[in-house]
């Protein structure tokens, strides 16, 4: 493996065809993982608050109806703090307020649909195009199928945030998750389930990076070129987080789909395989889907091997809404049984967490650990889309990378933490169990099943038709071209692909 002149990382395959993995390396002078939407809202409010120069929100949606501090929501609303809660209101406000602010806000152009049938977010839509220094466009800029998928928000070049978390509705939980939040309520007065999320906080060049990202994709979707913030020593950084990570270096990798003159950018996947294929001791991903061909071969061939590292993935028990149940669930429920095949030693888990009062809790975030040396989220999930047809950006820390020495027990930390708020157990007797590098499988699997726990994802059978239908991945195809190629090539386990359609039964294991 070689580094290339920019920074990228470029693996040199069987072919001789340079692949790279990722984007670029830049320094952040300090760093944050944010678990849950409820800190990360107030953080994020917190940031914008400090904005001077430009504000640029890019995202999959925004729902300008939800409010970024939970004091301020219908339960407390008689608590003034000088500024709206509500987010529409809210940058109205801070551009009303900021003389030299511009507002840049990107977002995917299907959730138009929605604002149509959100109430006053139309209303907040106008009152945002007559405010000239406020600009909203719906990026349309992608082949049909495809989306927006980025969660980024870039203040003043100087302050970044990149992970799985949109500001829209049905995101904000604690880390709790309680069984019964009367907090978790959508602005329609409806609840929804309890919702898990991580997203990264950053400061230093890294931001001008991002705002590089976030402006080259402006103009692409046929904004006006936007002129870079001048140098300035401030950050937005909240002044009430400590960080986790001071003066490392970051990387970056993206997913683009080609479209027109807009060429194909796969390093997201590349860097999938590349850290699976690394892998000494594990694995531990959050994802809300697993449904990659790429990711099912790597982990299946490092499966093959005498003594293979544990996988441990984190899921919701289903998929949001019943067209990904049926693309989605049915992708999994056929990987899964056919990397359990091959998982001879017994190292492949699946696990789904629950409330104490025994309701699933969904998983959004996109997470990876890697032998507590690798600590990336971003956007992207452990699907095809993500691998090559959504536009998605992870951002990742590396041990190995000169500037990174020492980072390992900061995401030890982070790893066991996030173990503690799925099973409902302490922090510290998480690493009591896991000390001395002790299996994480055996842990999880004799893990307490009362109060807040996990369990392991139940795989059904499925009818023909189920299984056709996610073989074909018609629904999730990892290119734009593949949804025209012929049926009996493409999918799963297409001809030129490493999995085999699994055997007609379990192991025993899983029955």
């Amino acid at each position: 493996m070689d580094e290339g002149s920019a920074g990228d990382i470029v693996e040199t395959r069987g072919d001789a065809t340079p692949v790279s993995s990722v984007w670029r390396f830049e320094k952040a002078s300090r760093a944050s993982l944010i678990v849950d939407a409820d800190g990360y809202f107030e953080l994020i409010r917190e940031a914008m608050l400090k904005a001077e120069q430009s504000l640029f929100l890019i995202g999959w949606d925004f729902d300008t109806r939800i409010h970024l501090s939970a004091r301020r929501h219908w339960w407390n609303r008689g608590k003034k703090s000088g500024y709206p809660s509500r987010l529409g209101a809210f940058i109205a406000w801070l551009a009303k307020r900021r003389p030299r602010l511009r507002v840049y806000i990107l977002k995917w152009n299907f959730a138009l649909v929605k604002s149509l049938f959100r109430g006053r977010m139309i209303l907040d839509l106008v009152r945002w195009a007559i405010n000239r220094r406020i600009d909203f466009k719906f990026d349309s800029a992608h082949p049909v199928g495809s989306s927006h998928h980025q969660k980024i928000v870039v203040i003043d070049d100087r302050f970044a945030v990149c992970g799985g978390i949109d500001m829209t509705s049905d995101r904000w939980d604690t880390r709790a998750h309680l069984h019964e939040d009367v907090r978790r309520m959508l602005p329609s007065g409806k609840f929804y389930a309890p919702w898990h999320d991580v997203t990264m906080l950053m400061e230093g060049d890294v931001a001008g990076a991002l705002a590089e990202l976030g402006r080259e994709r402006w103009e692409t979707a046929g904004g006006k070129p936007i002129v870079p913030c001048q140098p300035q020593d401030e950050s937005a950084w909240p002044d009430r987080l400590v960080a986790e990570f001071e003066n490392v270096e970051i990387g970056i990798s993206r997913t683009r789909a080609e479209y027109y003159d807009v060429t194909q950018i796969s390093e997201i996947e590349n860097l999938f395989v590349e850290h699976i294929a690394r892998a000494r001791k594990f694995v531990y991903a959050e994802t809300q889907y697993f449904a990659s061909r790429k990711i099912a071969e790597a982990i299946a061939e490092r499966l093959d091997e005498p003594d293979p590292p544990e996988f441990i993935i984190i899921n919701p028990r289903n998929a949001d809404g019943w067209l990904e149940q049926q693309a989605m669930d049915g992708a999994r429920n056929r990987l899964v049984r056919s990397v359990v095949d091959r998982d001879h030693a017994d190292r492949f888990r699946i696990y789904v967490p629950f409330t104490s009062g025994g309701t699933p809790i969904y998983v959004h975030a996109k997470l990876t650990i890697v032998d507590d040396e690798i600590l990336r989220v971003g956007s992207a999930n452990m699907n095809n889309r993500s691998m090559g047809l959504d536009s998605e950006c992870d951002v990742f820390l590396d041990a190995r990378r000169p500037a990174n020495t020492g980072i390992e027990t900061d995401i030890e930390r982070i790893r066991h933490s996030l173990i503690a708020e799925h099973c409902g157990l302490p922090i510290e007797d998480v690493a009591a169990q896991l000390q001395d590098g002790a299996s994480m499988i055996a842990m999880l699997d004799a893990a307490p099943t009362r109060g807040k726990h996990i369990e392991r994802l139940p795989i059904e059978k499925l009818d023909d038709f189920r299984s056709e239908l996610a073989d074909s991945a018609i629904l999730d195809p990892e290119r734009p071209d593949h949804r025209f190629e012929p049926i009996a090539k493409r999918g799963l386990f297409r001809a030129s692909g490493r999995l085999r359609k699994p055997l007609g039964r379990l192991r025993r294991r899983l029955a």
